[in-house]
């Protein structure tokens, strides 16, 4: 059943006097798997009525298809550049992740001359599990959502199906348009230091209150504004979310979006540090399909 929860073990309220309570409704997916449990987890036939754009994708997912702008060696190098230059309110400058407000007339001239590839495919609405007024769920690797996508008969969005479902043919900045709003998206949350031991494992008690202390993300699709172009919600902010890479002799997991903290909060930037067995406390997914009638190949970019 789409979207529909897995096998749950429920979290035993009782704990040792020296872990403090959690202050979150937590629940234990799959014995390994953190989510925050919500009264308020809107139907998927009625979301998808509400909001539209689902084409002939499977119910919960909505239909991406169009012309994505590619340049540069990693396939995205060039437009970070043209996005530098024409930034016109720097938050930090050096950093393109870090600019408040870009030049739209600018940046459409001087992205003509950039190639562009097909692009059609089919990608979930919202954060794992996919659904309007749900909590994602989080300390999951790379490995393990490629394999919860696998099981519903998807897989791992790849790093430019991901990028183009948040920016657009334009290849906007923002999944929202051209002027970062901190409002827009779950973001911008003071910086929590993490103690990472209290981890480990991630299914203990020690851990559930280490991820309760530092957790300040929302349920998807809680900001109506944080919205792509094709519809696509939460596509940065709240959580991480893992990618396959599309860069041949790179390793595959790649992170997208950032979360709610204030961090890369664009649709291009990109964390690339972590294996497939990585596994932290902001991190989550969401699943991506062929388009009808499409193979894989057709979904991404060429592996040059």
């Amino acid at each position: 059943m789409r979207g529909a929860l897995l096998a749950i073990s429920s979290f035993a309220l009782a704990s040792a006097p020296s872990v403090p309570a959690p202050t979150h409704p937590w629940v234990l997916r799959e014995g390994k798997h953190w989510q925050i449990a919500s009264s308020r987890v809107e139907a998927t036939a009625i979301t998808d009525a509400t909001e539209g754009g689902r084409g002939d994708c499977a119910a919960g997912m909505v239909a991406v298809a169009g012309q994505m702008k590619v340049d540069g060696a990693g396939y995205m190098d060039g437009i970070d550049t043209i996005q530098e230059s024409t930034c016109i309110d720097w938050i930090q400058r050096g950093y393109p992740e870090r600019c408040e407000r870009f030049d739209r007339e600018k940046w459409l001239v001087r992205s003509r001359s950039i190639p562009t590839q097909e692009m059609r495919f089919c990608i979930d609405r919202y954060e794992y599990p996919n659904q309007r007024g749900a909590y994602p769920w989080i300390m999951v690797s790379w490995t393990e959502s490629s394999a919860l996508c696998t099981r519903q008969g998807e897989r791992l969005c790849t790093e430019a199906e991901w990028t183009f479902a948040c920016e657009g043919e334009e290849a906007i900045p923002y999944p929202y348009g051209y002027e970062r709003d901190a409002t827009a998206c779950v973001s911008d949350r003071a910086w929590r230091t993490v103690d990472a031991r209290e981890l480990s494992p991630r299914d203990s008690t020690r851990a559930l209150s280490e991820i309760d202390r530092l957790w300040q993300g929302e349920s998807s699709g809680s900001r109506f504004r944080c919205k792509s172009p094709f519809g696509v919600y939460d596509l940065v902010g709240n959580v991480d979310e893992w990618t396959t890479s599309v860069v041949h002799g790179e390793r595959p997991s790649i992170l997208k979006g950032g979360y709610w903290g204030r961090v890369r909060d664009r649709c291009r930037p990109s964390t690339r540090a972590h294996g497939e067995d990585f596994i932290f406390y902001q991190q989550g997914f969401r699943c991506c399909a062929d388009a009808a009638g499409d193979g894989h190949a057709s979904a991404g970019l060429p592996h040059e």
